[in-house]
């Protein structure tokens, strides 16, 4: 038996070609998956490993949290601190470290890097001199406020040298500064891409934290000295619950742990599609052993007669899903290698910070690919196998298996009506809960196994539909449509492989699109400035730029966002100061209770959610300790609908600033005299010194950014569920090239009785795209009633949530499905029409 399901794997290798390729693609992307995110993973580790090479304790602030003192607010580390940590027995060296957002222009004006990757820090000098991290490959250290040094690999980009003037801007406003070094590093984050500029000590103190102090301070450790000892040392030396030591492993491990978590999201996403292309796969190898076993019943059925069990049937079966699994998971094992080396290189062309390093091939994803590969291609089989070997050699022999019988059908049809009845109750019921989330998953899960289970029940009515247009092709049109529901369950198995795709990619642009149109309308409805102006990095402005847009002649209101800790009762809650006279003109809330006025003085307003949870009203006052310590009471004047623009606890900067350490604000929102005008757009910009760290923002702007967020998004689910269509084509074009094998004789007879070989082609074509139309109408449905359902849920949490049918796009998928049609009927049409009439007449 064993060689006879060798022989039968040769024999029809052709046959089984769609199916390897099918899984290959799967195991392609799951293999491809596993390398690309190792890769990665370790890059970043082992970048990250090089910049705790100098550190084998490190100091840092530790935040007070037992109610005394400012809420959120760290202790610094002073030079004090410093020259203590630097006495310590088996101490070598110290450096106090100051570190924070820079952003550096390019010789356009425009911003070289972005967000985390765009970094200054401070030059610390040893006793040569000198600072060890940071060796100079040319030129000299920064000393005055005035001067800094640049990272080699940014210099070079950028075109810089020794002596330019280079724009930099760390909290908003232009910087002019003199480059008087270029350094080596092995930095991680300049490793990955990023950039780093060094200050001097006092300068990098002034512009990132307050002056004199560190926000963190490294220990070096003499030979002979452990990080552990050095550490039990340091800890003598620390103030009481003022600070706290780590030694560098420590530091390490954690920032490769983070590394690893971050990174397993990225897996889990990549591996859920890689899962759906193979899910979609098991369609096409159940429906190619089906129809291998159906066109060797009488073979099966004489090995039965000459005493090969039933066991020993579906044992033979399975040994060629055997043979074609591994031969699909070692060629996608190779496949996948390939594609973790291309996304990795795509990523660094595409400019994302990515360090270099080997590419990481496990044994773990060896035998992961492999495995899925197998185990997925021999489950998909067993079914068929099983069937086969439960007809009786006789019936075998006289082809009565041919047809299923009413029972197995009723039996089918209310097993696929409870699945699907169920899972469309639970996907109506989740849509009425507060978190319905795991609720709506279970029932959507339900709902599609129940469609596919009733698949061959809705084929017949749904392509009968088409009748009308299939009869203007005349004799191949209702051959065509007699065809497709000829064998319900196998148009079923092929249109649901393209069904899935569809459902995945139509629901998922349905959700996009209506959150984009939700928070579109909810910042076009909240706002009444014309501007929000705020850094390009999401990183606290300084206040200097509220003050410079304040002074403008066209600008008639203006109000900085800011945010502080505070302590109310036993719970922190941030305070966001803004400017209370003019805070009404820039904005538009729906207050439920009260009444914005005029903030100043104690007076507050806050939102819905904070005011149940507190079980506050209009008239309430309520204590508070401030970010600085003293203590006050405000009081509530009204009660407004958040949002996720504007939320929380309002009140004036006038009464805010007084209690904080550090002003920083996060956004400015700008009303001019002629609305939003190019004119005015550009007056701001000349007046903020045309830094390309600051962005200026209209309403048309924050929209674009927000299409542009979830098109990226969308374009890049449409990439990943390609894979999903790519292998439902190869499941039709499986699937046709089949049944023309089947149905070679009936081919040769049309033949002969006239039908020509363009009518033939024309036949079979129109069938392949009948049953593609059919998966991508199924598709498309049920993606729409998922997009709604879920919609339903995200509206809870988005109230200006509005459901928004993508009619272009949704033409553009059934466009797709008949487009798959027409490309899987390509082949399999050319090959019925080349068949001999009188070869095909006598094949069996």
């Amino acid at each position: 038996m064993f060689r006879t399901a060798l022989r039968n794997v040769l024999a029809h290798k052709a046959r089984l070609l769609m199916t390897v390729l099918a899984v290959m693609l799967g195991v392609a992307f799951v293999s491809g998956t596993l390398v690309f995110t190792s890769t990665i993973s370790d890059a970043f580790q082992a970048s990250s490993q090089k910049g705790y090479d100098n550190v084998d304790v490190a100091i840092q602030p530790k935040s007070p949290d037992d109610g005394s003192g400012a809420p959120g607010a760290a202790p610094h580390l002073d030079q004090k601190l410093l020259d203590r940590a630097g006495r310590v027995p088996g101490a070598a060296s110290v450096t106090g470290t100051v570190s924070g957002f820079t952003a550096i222009a390019d010789k356009k004006g425009e911003l070289i890097g972005d967000g985390f990757s765009t970094r200054g820090g401070n030059y610390f000098p040893g006793d040569d001199g000198k600072d060890a991290r940071y060796p100079m490959r040319s030129g000299a250290a920064p000393k005055g406020a005035h001067e800094f040094a640049l990272d080699a690999h940014t210099a070079d980009k950028a075109g810089y040298k020794v002596g330019d003037t280079v724009r930099i801007s760390v909290d908003g406003p232009v910087r002019e500064q003199k480059l008087t070094g270029v350094f080596t590093t092995d930095d991680g984050t300049v490793a990955a891409g990023g950039s780093l500029a060094l200050f001097d000590t006092r300068t990098a103190q002034q512009l990132f934290a307050t002056p004199g102090t560190f926000s963190e301070i490294d220990v070096k450790a003499a030979p002979g000295t452990s990080q552990t000892a050095l550490k039990t040392e340091i800890d003598k030396v620390l103030p009481k619950d003022g600070a706290e030591a780590t030694t560098g492993k420590q530091l390490a491990d954690e920032q490769a742990k983070m590394i690893a978590e971050s990174m397993d999201g990225m897996k889990t996403g990549l591996l859920v599609f890689a899962g759906i292309a193979l899910f979609v796969g098991v369609f096409i190898i159940a429906n190619t052993f089906t129809m291998l076993v159906a066109q060797r019943t009488k073979e099966l059925a004489l090995l039965r007669a000459v005493g090969a069990s039933r066991r020993q049937v579906t044992r033979s079966v399975l040994v060629e899903a055997f043979v074609v699994g591994a031969v699909a998971a070692v060629t996608g094992l190779a496949a996948g290698i390939g594609i973790g080396a291309g996304m990795r290189a795509l990523m660094s062309s595409t400019g994302a910070t990515v360090p270099d390093g080997p590419l990481v091939v496990s044994l773990s994803t060896v035998l992961i690919s492999l495995l899925v590969g197998i185990v997925v291609t021999v489950l998909a089989a067993w079914l068929p196998g099983r069937r086969a070997a439960k007809i009786p050699p006789v019936a075998a022999m006289n082809s009565v298996h041919a047809t299923a019988t009413t029972k197995s059908l009723v039996v089918r049809n209310t097993i696929g009506a409870l699945f699907a009845g169920a899972g469309a109750a639970g996907v109506l019921v989740a849509t009425g809960m507060d978190d319905g989330k795991a609720v709506m998953a279970g029932g959507a899960g339900l709902l599609l196994i129940g469609v596919f289970i009733l698949t061959p029940l809705l084929s017949r009515p749904l392509i009968a539909l088409a009748a009308p247009v299939l009869r203007a092709f005349g004799i191949s049109g209702s051959l065509a449509r007699q065809n497709a529901v000829r064998n319900p369950r196998r148009t079923a198995a092929t249109a649901s492989a393209l069904m899935v795709g569809l459902t995945l990619i139509t629901g998922m642009t349905v959700i996009a699109g209506s959150v984009q149109k939700g928070i579109d309308k909810m910042a076009t409805e909240a706002l009444k400035a014309d501007y929000v102006v705020s850094m390009a990095s999401h990183t606290p402005l300084s206040p200097d730029v509220a003050k410079k847009i304040a002074t403008l002649d066209e600008v008639t209101a203006s109000s900085p966002l800011r945010n502080s800790p505070s302590r109310v009762g036993t719970d922190t809650q941030y305070l966001t100061g803004v400017n209370g006279k003019d805070f009404g003109k820039l904005t538009r809330l729906d207050f439920v209770k009260g009444s914005l006025g005029e903030l100043g003085g104690d007076r507050t307003v806050v939102d819905e959610a904070t005011a149940e949870e507190k079980g506050w009203q209009p008239g309430s006052r309520f204590p508070v300790t401030f970010e600085d310590g003293k203590k006050g009471t405000l009081t509530v004047s009204g009660v407004y609908q958040g949002n996720e623009m504007i939320r929380g606890i309002l009140l004036d900067n006038a009464t805010l600033a007084p209690h904080q350490k550090q002003i920083t604000d996060m956004q400015v929102m700008v009303k001019t005299k002629d609305g939003a005008t190019d004119a005015a757009k550009d007056s701001l910009v000349k007046a903020l010194g045309k830094n390309p760290a600051i962005s200026v923002a209209d309403k048309k702007d924050v929209s674009d950014g927000i299409a542009q967020m979830f098109n990226l998004m969308l374009n890049m689910l449409y990439g990943l569920l390609a894979m999903a269509v790519i292998v439902a084509v190869l499941g039709v074009i499986n699937t046709l090239a089949m049944s023309v094998f089947e149905r070679s004789q009936e081919i040769g007879m049309l033949r002969a009785i006239g039908l020509d070989r363009r009518g033939i082609k024309r036949m079979v074509r129109l069938e392949s795209l009948v049953i593609s139309l059919f998966g991508g109408v199924l598709g498309i449905g049920l993606g729409v009633f998922f997009g709604w359902a879920a919609g339903e849920l995200i509206g809870g949490s988005l109230p200006t949530y509005e459901l928004v049918l993508p009619w272009a796009r949704i033409g553009v998928f059934l466009a797709l499905a008949a487009l798959v049609g027409v490309l899987a009927a390509l082949w399999p049409a050319r090959r019925a029409a080349k068949l001999n009439m009188l070869a095909a007449i006598k094949a069996e």
